[in-house]
């Protein structure tokens, strides 16, 4: 594949991305429309009332993991309904609690949203972060979960439009991290990886080259050790004729001359 072809599916896949990204801002918008509509005051007073005949109803704002309610109390939220509905920070929640102790939870006030793309991080505690334009956002386990994201992974995020936020909610997977290769990838980073890959293979080379000296260390071969014993001997021997007289020495050489007599 050539660069230019290489930009080209660049270029769609970017443009693909924008689409769907507001194809989802119109969906949410109209499903927040639709609620206003059915949220009228008529059918509220209605609900309301069947609500607090099954039992107490709640109200409160959700922070990314937990209902803060008005009577200053925290309430539970179960994880699947927060990242199947996509909650995120400062939507308003309605809790019912049953006479049997049930919660029953319900949307009933959702702030604007602001939809991101981000890469799936994790965390050396294991959590699951969302990286998007610089910055980190917590998402909850069991988002991860359900939509089986995993380290790498390029996913739409959901967080508040207007307000600063800790924790986003997953939209949708946008590309696998396994289906990143190196034709789809930028030039930048295809040269980067590359760059990498070219250190450590020089680095590599250079550890097979590296030579120690350790002659010193080496066990002598059994010619050095003769040629040492031998100058050892001969050391004795000229340390024994200088200590012998030359009267002695003579008698010596005297006596080495004599035939060997047959015993």
């Amino acid at each position: 594949m050539t660069l230019n072809e290489n930009n080209s599916e660049m270029s769609q896949i970017e443009a693909l991305k924008k689409i769907i990204v507001e194809a989802e801002k119109t969906i949410t918008h109209t499903k927040q429309k639709l609620a206003q509509i059915q949220g009228s005051e008529k059918i509220n007073n209605r609900q309301e009332k069947r609500d607090d005949d099954e039992g107490n109803a709640v109200y409160g704002v959700f922070d990314g993991q937990i209902m803060l309610g008005e009577d200053g109390k925290q309430y539970p939220v179960p994880s699947n309904y927060a990242s199947k509905s996509k909650l995120v920070e400062n939507d308003m929640l309605k809790l019912v609690i049953t006479p049997t102790s049930n919660f029953i939870y319900k949307q009933v006030g959702p702030v604007e949203r602001k939809y991101l793309i981000g890469i799936v991080e994790k965390d050396e505690r294991g959590n699951y972060l969302i990286n998007s334009e610089g910055k980190r956002y917590k998402t909850l386990l069991a988002a991860a979960t359900y939509f089986k994201v995993e380290p790498g992974d390029e996913v739409t995020l959901v967080v508040p439009r207007d307000k600063e936020s800790v924790w986003c909610a997953i939209e949708n997977v946008l590309r696998k991290a396994d289906d990143v290769t190196e034709n789809n990838m930028n030039d930048e980073i295809y040269e980067r990886l590359a760059e990498v890959k070219k250190n450590e293979m020089e680095n590599s080379q250079k550890d097979e080259t590296v030579e120690t000296n350790d002659d010193d260390n080496k066990a002598p071969s059994a010619i050095e050790r003769l040629r040492k014993e031998m100058e050892e001997e001969r050391k004795k021997l000229n340390s024994l004729e200088d200590d012998l007289s030359e009267e002695e020495l003579a008698k010596l050489e005297k006596e080495a001359s004599y035939p060997a007599k047959n015993k």
